[in-house]
């Protein structure tokens, strides 16, 4: 507790004070001027003490053991004129002299507000100041505190709002005795034993008070100070922006309309500022709500739209050029725009900063046409990009920078990486026969591209290899001595090759006239009566000869062929007939009337041609028949000799006269077994190898083939007569005969001489008839 007196001094108490010893009282300051006002100033842990008199303010700071005391100013107030402000203002000492009000902090003197008269009252509250004024009219007072004032004396009350720079109210009052702020209102006491009570508006009201003054600033301020939210101080920059476009002051109005964004629509300002007059304040406000990040595409495209109208270039530039934490606008639309309005350099800075590549490259090739900059561009892309930019813009690179575009797409179908990227160690490449199309004006590229492709890639696709083919066949047809012969081989190699495809080779090499690679490829896939047909074709007489006897062994119908067609010349061509003939008299290819009525088509071909070729085939056919008869002969007498065995086996007797055993070769010895085909054994010999006592082990392996035979003959005996029948019964004959010849119908019999044996026991002796199989041959 501080106590001022009238002599200057202040007395602190610290402590109990009910209780004398826990108490403790001291004279904290002494001087010869009254004190007129003392306030306590606590921030923190720290209390300073602020004294007043007539003459100076001082500040104690209580917190220090030694008291230690600052003098502020050397001139003091009147009593009740000094006040402190509240904790929120950082507790500011007031003091009110008669020409100016001072605010104080602990150790200097702050701020000073210029407030004329003679003061009799000054207090704080809620952030405002009560200053009580003597009126200038009222006669001047005798002494200090004199309380002698006539009833007619008006003292002015006004209330300052400090930090927004008002007066909240203003009003004459009779002799006041003090103002007291209690319950959120201000009273005022006055010593006729009156109260006036001041109730503060709320904001709200106060802010339409200033509306209809059209006081903006101060509204603004007083919002601002209120802690209104930023819904509220938007309608209020609105309100000031459109009070400031009314008056003409567009800039001062679009400063107002930019702190709106966020709260209002953008086109509610846009719509005021299009006129062209007013670009560069509609630009700002553009800018601005970009910097906020609020802007869409169509603000994006009417900024740029302003900048291109203005001229402006270093704003085009600063605008693009920010970084992304400063500016966000869509890339794309400005590209869009920037390109509509012939700023193609500025177009291509966005697209290659945010890595649009099909913009940059159209700008590049369409607009600017600098191919070798696009080119250059693709080549540093990832593989995907650089892929489909090539099929797009492939044609357009290959027409003005060949050499550069077929480099390029070497790279990309082989093994690609983008250039400067020398971390990327994976590697694509495309499929070449894609990008053939590209070429489609540039043979040479193209036939160094493919070169290159089957030279690094054997297994490139089958396009590669057909285009390829393709062009070195018309190289060939167009080209003179001495290079056609090299071209010539170059193209068969690549006949050559696996990767050609049999059908599209043969048709280049037929549309070329390419003889060499024609018959290469009908040798290949065996077509030799093509080969033969293109010699006749050509009349290559010589070729046709020759051609019957590289391929005849494998299609012998080629003599046949060759023979007909030397038939319907009616050139003289006897030497190329004999030497048919020749083959066909040697292979025995064609019946001899064939072969006369063949070459009776032929006016110039006389007897003389065939002549020895007919006097050989008769010779031969004599020989043949020469050979049927002898063998006929024969057959009759073996035929004839085994009847007559069969009937000497049947009426004599059989004399054994072998002395050694079949089976073991020893002497035979008693008891023996004999068998009728002249094959003896021992008993314990036949025994131990007989798997029948009427057969001899000698001959049973054959013996047995002969039955089988037979009984399959006797199983298909009557075969014949049913296949006839549903054979002519049936639509489908093929089917019948495929399922016969399944079966093995048709499969020949072999004849076999060897007949079964007799067999004798001791001197008993057993007939067994000599079976004889005849060879049967079965037609259908």
């Amino acid at each position: 507790m501080a106590i001022g007196f009238t002599d200057g001094s202040v007395v602190l108490t610290k402590g109990d004070i009910t209780r004398d010893r826990h108490s403790k009282t001291l004279t904290l300051h002494e001087g010869t001027s009254p004190v007129t006002g003392l306030a306590f100033r606590q921030v923190a842990k720290v209390t300073h003490l602020f004294v007043a008199t007539l003459e100076k303010v001082h500040c104690y700071t209580l917190s220090i053991k030694e008291y230690p005391k600052v003098e502020l100013d050397t001139h003091g107030c009147a009593l009740r004129c000094s006040s402190l402000t509240d904790p929120s203002q950082d507790s500011q000492f007031i003091v009110a002299g008669d020409e100016c009000v001072y605010l104080y902090q602990p150790d200097e003197r702050g701020p000073c507000f210029a407030f004329d008269g003679h003061k009799l009252l000054a207090h704080w509250h809620r952030g405002y100041l009560f200053l009580l004024i003597r009126d200038a009219k009222s006669p001047n007072k005798t002494e200090f505190g004199s309380r002698e004032n006539s009833p007619s004396d008006k003292q002015l009350l006004t209330i300052y709002d400090l930090d927004n720079k008002f007066i909240a109210y203003s009003a004459s009052f009779d002799d006041v005795i003090d103002v007291v702020a209690e319950w959120g209102s201000f009273y005022i006491l006055t010593r006729d034993g009156k109260m006036f009570v001041l109730q503060e508006k709320d904001t709200q009201t106060k802010l339409e008070m200033l509306f209809k003054k059209n006081l903006f600033v101060m509204a603004i301020n007083l919002a601002k100070s209120q802690h209104l939210d930023s819904d509220g101080l938007s309608e209020i920059f609105r309100q000031y922006g459109d009070h400031l476009y009314l008056k003409g002051d567009h800039d001062g109005a679009i400063q107002q309309y930019i702190r709106t964004i966020g709260k209002l629509e953008p086109s509610y300002v846009i719509r005021k500022f299009l006129d062209a007059q007013r670009i560069h304040n509609l630009t700002a406000y553009l800018q601005a709500l970009h910097r906020q990040s609020l802007a869409n595409a169509d603000h994006t495209t009417l900024l740029l739209n302003c900048y291109t109208k203005l001229k402006d270039s270093s704003k085009l530039e600063e605008f693009i050029k920010s970084s992304e934490s400063e500016v966000h606008f869509d890339v794309e639309i400005a590209i869009k725009v920037l390109r509509q309005a012939a700023y193609h350099s500025h177009a291509v800075f966005l697209a290659e900063k945010h890595m649009h590549h099909e913009w940059y490259l159209k700008i590049q090739l369409e607009d600017l046409k600098n191919y070798q900059e696009g080119l250059r561009y693709i080549g540093r892309l990832p593989f995907e990009q650089a892929e489909s930019n090539m099929k797009r813009y492939g044609k357009t690179l290959m027409h003005h920078v060949p050499e550069g575009t077929t480099l390029l797409l070497k790279g990309l179908c082989t093994n690609y990486q983008p250039s400067g990227d020398t971390t990327n160690s994976c590697h694509f490449h495309a499929n070449s026969e894609e990008f053939i199309p590209i070429f489609a004006n540039n043979p040479r590229e193209l036939k160094a591209f493919l070169e290159h492709m089957i030279e690094v890639e054997p297994r490139s696709p089958q396009g590669v290899y057909d285009t390829l083919l393709e062009l070195r066949l018309q190289d060939w047809a167009h080209e003179q001595d001495p290079r056609k012969k090299v071209l010539q081989g170059e193209a068969v190699s690549l006949l050559r090759s696996d990767n050609t495809v049999f059908d599209k080779a043969l048709v280049l090499c037929q549309m070329h006239n390419f003889k060499e690679g024609v018959l290469y490829l009908y040798e290949k896939g065996k077509l030799y009566q093509q080969i033969m047909h293109y010699h006749m074709q050509n009349e290559e007489y010589g070729k046709v000869v020759e051609a019957c006897k590289r391929y005849g062994d494998q299609e012998g119908c080629l003599w046949e062929q060759a023979l007909g067609y030397f038939a319907r010349k009616e050139e003289d061509c006897k030497t190329y007939i004999s030497e048919v003939l020749h083959h066909i008299d040697q292979n025995n290819l064609m019946p001899p009337l064939l072969v006369v009525q063949t070459l009776a088509h032929n006016s110039t071909a006389t007897l003389s041609v065939i002549k020895d070729y007919l006097i050989n085939k008769l010779q031969r056919e004599s020989q043949q028949i020469e050979d049927d008869e002898r063998k006929i002969r024969q057959y009759r007498e073996e035929t004839a000799h085994l009847r007559s065995e069969i009937q000497e086996l049947k009426t004599s007797a059989k004399i054994f006269q072998k002395t050694k055993c079949n089976m073991c070769n020893s002497p035979l010895e008693l008891p023996s077994v004999h068998f009728l085909c002249s094959h003896s054994f021992h008993q314990h010999c036949f025994e131990s190898y007989a798997e029948s006592e009427a057969e001899c082990p000698t001959c049973t392996p054959e013996n047995r083939k002969v039955m089988d035979m037979l009984r399959a003959q006797d199983q298909k005996r009557d075969l014949h007569d049913h296949f006839n029948r549903q054979l002519r019964s049936s639509n489908d004959g093929f089917s019948v005969v495929a399922d016969y010849f399944g079966r093995g119908v048709f499969n020949k019999l072999t004849l076999v001489t060897d007949p079964p044996g007799s067999k004798t026991v001791g001197n008993l002796e057993v007939n067994l008839q000599r079976d004889l199989l005849i060879h049967t041959k079965r037609n259908c």
